[in-house]
């Protein structure tokens, strides 16, 4: 009988977490892909790495969506075992919480070290990625990626550029463009064609105008240069593929272990939390999903939402206290786990009755 209640509880709750999650990380991607698609439309990424972006994104995605997934899960299959009877005729058979935590565990360990082994390695692994292929996307831009008849900052220098045409080649025609040379000097290019060419240098390209004016000076005097040419060849950087001094959130997390730098003691618990918080949601779920048999199926959604809610922006103050040096390190995110822990077990400790024995 044991074994037919664990099976019949696990099933229930894996498949509503599969629904759950498969839900919640489609609405996300589906938000992630409008993104990208206006990026790849603005010439910041390249067509074939629109859907490289979107899959390291659900990597991201995932270490948010598996906790508040199994949580939001066991809540809604519990649920719906206390408002069918089931759950009551199962406690009639003494079913009590081990009954429930055990068939839970056999989900819950997996997707624990999974969350940890994708907060810890596979989310950064991934951000590392995104910024890599925007980098790249920056650094292989052409005059292709410039809107006809629109402004576009062209180049690392910001350089806004117009070109009222673009042909398929990537040649502009009629084109307008104003840079900062040097402090408080602006210049200002007008040509009938430009194109961008490759110098000998890989880390630099040049734009390369024909058949225009420049004019060079200080806005606001009188004191302007202008130069007609034939042909001006304006050489550009492009951008470095490295990134010296990577985000908290792409680091690895040995090098987060060995700093004493407080943001990235706090990039350390919030990753080591991670998968603390599913195991404490998880078990949070199943005192907050008991309910009156015939009860509403999603009353108790909503608490358990406003509890969520409250965790999680707790968690969120506590990593920015750490940053600002407002609270001890060693304090950390730690108390926030083990507040939410301690609620848990009160509400077990209540409804089972454990509260009475012990004051007996």
């Amino acid at each position: 009988m044991t074994r037919i209640l664990d099976r019949y509880i696990f099933r229930e709750i894996t498949m509503t977490w599969f629904g759950v999650t498969m839900v919640l990380l489609l609405i996300l991607l589906t938000n992630q892909f409008a993104r990208v698609l206006g990026d790849v439309a603005k010439g910041k990424l390249p067509k074939d790495a629109a859907f490289d972006v979107i899959g390291l994104s659900a990597a991201q995605y995932l270490t948010v969506v598996v906790p508040i997934g199994l949580f939001l899960s066991i809540m809604l299959a519990l649920g719906r075992l206390y408002r069918d009877s089931e759950m009551p005729a199962m406690m009639a058979c003494r079913v009590g919480p081990s009954g429930i935590y055990r068939p839970l565990m056999w989900l819950l360990l997996p997707l624990a070290l999974g969350v940890a082994w994708l907060s810890i390695e596979g989310a950064p692994r991934a951000l590392t990625a995104v910024d890599r292929i925007g980098a790249e996307a920056r650094r292989e831009a052409d005059l292709t990626s410039i809107e006809p008849g629109r402004f576009t900052t062209f180049g690392p220098d910001q350089a806004v550029v117009y070109g009222e045409r673009v042909t398929p080649e990537g040649e502009m025609e009629n084109v307008f463009m104003q840079r900062q040379v040097e402090s408080g000097l602006i210049e200002v290019v007008i040509a009938a064609r430009g194109e961008q060419v490759d110098s000998e240098d890989t880390d630099t390209r040049l734009l390369v105008l024909h058949d225009g004016r420049r004019y060079e000076g200080v806005p606001g005097t009188t004191r302007f240069r202008v130069v007609e040419f034939a042909e001006h060849g304006i050489p550009y950087q492009l951008p470095s593929l490295d990134t010296p001094d990577p985000r908290p959130r792409a680091m690895a997390f040995s090098e987060l272990v060995t700093s004493s730098e407080l943001e990235h003691i706090a990039e350390t618990q919030w990753r080591l939390g991670i998968p603390l918080s599913t195991i404490i949601l998880a078990m949070l779920a199943v005192p907050l999903s008991r309910s009156q048999p015939r009860a509403g199926r999603y009353g108790r959604i909503a608490i358990g939402l406003l509890v969520f809610i409250i965790y999680l922006n707790m968690l969120s103050a506590a990593k920015a206290w750490i940053e600002q040096a407002t609270i001890s390190p060693s304090l950390g995110l730690w108390w926030v786990h083990g507040s939410v822990m301690l609620f848990t077990l009160g509400l077990l400790a209540i409804q089972n009755g454990w509260h009475r024995r012990l004051w007996r």
